[in-house]
């Protein structure tokens, strides 16, 4: 099972410090394994949650998303974003965007570093309608009683969780973008820029979010059905003395969940590529260490799927939700503050394993409360003689 799930990871993770070790020597090695690492504990809350939307995709769904995903994951946000950045900021072509990442590394980080506020919003308002949304809506389990249920009853009234993000964007405009951080150690007014960008973020979880939820809908209502037919169709087999087959769904719903797990990953993805400055500005040293660490995560995340680890571990998806929120929050104070990276992936390594543990007491409390039941009910029935 763990070579099945995590062979494609460490056959990646070979070639990818070979090849470091090969063009780079030590120097490349060491950086891009200490990247690697860097992003799978900065991504280890998305593992998690995607793992929450992943298991209600078919197989082949969860293979596209291991493939075409990961293609997506690795080349388009650890190696094509950073040169997007700075081709949209110093308005070059990518080529010349590539080149100076090449001849003049020090420039290009500023240049990312400079754009960092906006990167910052929107990852930090998508990811924080996530978190939102999880803790307004209304679940049987709450790992925290006392705060999530009065959580939930606020979050009947209608588009809550949108007011509380805007009011969140609208703050963090007028405090601490207006002193955002600039490379060099200077400051400079950006609440325009945020502002703009938090609500690019926010639409963007509305449309692709929106557009998920209504065709999961969708999915289920038509599965209902199907399953209604299939039933019938059975049961016209058995009688006819045939063996009745499965006829399995996907389509338009699982396409949209698809595209959101990807708009997911790379909001997740903005904390890794910025922080990947504080250790390298060598653009394939990140897209090497960054790209094996994403490969990672996406195995995590099928994992957890196939083992049922989410069921098993029922508080596991609470805590990577607060550690979305903790990393949304994070993402729009680091506009004007920088927060050192064992503190971004700290948090959210923390609030899981604390979710974890809690998960394991919970289990035993309910193992313990079975075998009392059992043993209350084998001394309830008479003996005979």
């Amino acid at each position: 099972m763990i070579l099945k799930t995590f062979g494609w990871s460490f056959g990646v993770t070979a070639m990818g410090l070979a090849a470091a070790f090969y063009f780079w020597g030590w120097e490349g090695f060491a950086v891009v394994a200490i990247l690697s690492v860097l992003e799978i504990s900065l991504s280890f809350d998305n593992a998690v949650v995607n793992a929450g939307v992943l298991k209600k995709m078919n197989a082949f769904w969860q293979r596209i998303f291991l493939t075409i995903g990961i293609l997506i994951a690795v080349f388009g946000m650890r190696l094509v974003f950073p040169v997007a950045i700075v081709s949209v900021t110093a308005g070059v072509g990518p080529i010349d965007a590539v080149q100076l990442a090449l001849d003049d590394p020090d420039q290009y980080e500023q240049m990312v570093t400079d754009a960092h506020p906006s990167i910052a919003a929107f990852g930090g308002m998508f990811l924080l309608m996530i978190f939102l949304n999880f803790i307004f809506q209304e679940r049987d389990v709450h790992w925290l009683g006392p705060l999530e249920r009065p959580l939930a009853r606020l979050g009947r009234i209608d588009a809550f969780s949108v007011g509380v993000a805007l009011a969140a964007l609208l703050l963090t405009a007028s405090t601490v973008a207006t002193h955002a951080y600039q490379h060099g150690g200077t400051y400079s007014d950006e609440s325009s820029t945020v502002l703009l960008s938090g609500i690019a973020g926010l639409l963007t979880y509305l449309v692709v979010g929106g557009l998920s939820g209504f065709f999961e809908n969708k999915l289920e209502e038509d599965e209902e059905r199907e399953e209604a037919k299939a039933e019938e169709a059975a049961e016209e087999a058995r009688a006819a003395g045939q063996q009745p087959t499965v006829v399995g769904l996907a389509g338009r719903a699982a396409f949209f969940l698809f595209l959101y797990l990807e708009v997911l990953d790379a909001s997740f993805s903005f904390d890794g590529v910025i922080g990947a400055f504080a250790i390298t500005n060598h653009i394939f040293w990140m897209a090497l260490g960054l790209g094996i660490g994403a490969m990672y995560v996406r195995s995590i995340t099928i994992y957890l799927v196939r083992e049922g680890t989410l069921d098993d571990y029922r508080y596991l998806e609470h805590g990577a939700h607060y550690a979305i929120g903790a990393l949304a929050t994070m993402l729009l104070v680091s506009i004007r503050w920088h927060l050192p990276e064992w503190v971004t992936g700290g948090v959210g390594v923390a609030l899981i394993g604390l979710s974890f543990w809690s998960s394991v007491r919970a289990n035993r409390a309910d193992a313990a409360a079975r075998r009392e039941d059992d043993s209350s009910d084998e001394s309830a029935i008479p003996s005979g003689v």
